[in-house]
């Protein structure tokens, strides 16, 4: 999986060799997505069928997924979790990929997981009875109390940083931010996937945040974190391009307009 995503990091490869990926998907035979094709039924409950760079169905009613394991290899090294930090989870799902983040920051750090869905939260709950490291909450990811965190990884797709992410992010931490536009999930040839969803790694210097984008995205939406307004514009940045070339995630009085990718009455996501 760090193979496919074109990633070295000794510490995800072990977390990723540690969790077995069977342990949050459901029993088996699983649904996995083909491209253009839907969900196609594994040939048998054999685990062996997980170990594939796939996503596998946990309510394919809904389209929801455990996600592509190299998105999320890409994903975590830029994260960079490490041992002793604390992390928050939003948009857990089953809980595969906080089982990572718990294993990455081991017994002296912590992560909160933080799932909207009340089904999920409990499945989630269930599968990672015997991580002490990791406390699971049903709640708003967007709004939900959490402490200062060393890292954020969201995943699901907002149009905007809420300010609960920013302002608890601490001097030094990391926030993963996918944002889509309301085509931004589902089944979406990959020749659009580019220009409807976009994950930015922040990174808070002090007062200052350093914005980079990683990676195209087509995820889940975001519970709370959606705004028409935020929505419209961000489909209107996609359409002119040029998310590879943010740099910074600031307030508006502190950037001119034509050096904004993406640029609200509250924040902008810049070039300088």
């Amino acid at each position: 999986m760090l193979a496919a995503a074109n990633v070295v990091h000794e510490r995800l490869e072990q977390a990723f060799a540690a969790v077995p990926r069977e342990r949050f998907t459901g029993p088996g035979p699983w649904q996995v997505v083909r491209w253009r094709r839907g969900y196609v039924e594994t040939p048998s409950a054999d685990p062996v069928y997980l170990y594939t760079d796939d996503l596998i169905a946990l309510d394919p009613a809904r389209d929801l997924n455990n996600g592509q394991p190299s998105l999320h290899a890409s994903l975590l090294s830029a994260l960079d979790p490490k041992p002793g930090e604390r992390v928050v989870h939003i948009g857990v799902g089953g809980g595969y990929f906080t089982a990572l983040l718990a294993t990455m920051v081991g017994a002296a750090g912590h992560v909160t997981a933080i799932e909207f869905d009340p089904e999920m939260a409990e499945r989630a709950t269930a599968n990672l009875a015997g991580f002490e490291n990791v406390t699971v909450l049903n709640d708003d990811g967007t709004t939900a109390d959490f402490p200062p965190a060393d890292g954020i990884y969201v995943n699901a797709g907002a149009t905007h940083p809420p300010d609960n992410w920013i302002d608890r992010l601490k001097d030094g931490g990391r926030l993963i931010l996918p944002i889509t536009t309301d085509k931004g999930f589902g089944r979406i040839d990959s020749e659009h996937i580019a220009s409807r969803g976009a994950v930015f790694l922040i990174e808070r210097a002090g007062t200052r945040y350093s914005a980079r984008w990683i990676s195209p995205v087509a995820i889940f939406p975001c519970a709370g974190g959606r705004d028409p307004k935020a929505e419209a514009r961000l489909a209107t940045a996609f359409e002119k391009g040029g998310w590879e070339s943010v740099r910074s995630l600031c307030r508006p009085d502190e950037v001119a307009p034509d050096r904004c990718w993406l640029r609200s009455e509250e924040w902008c996501l810049a070039y300088d």
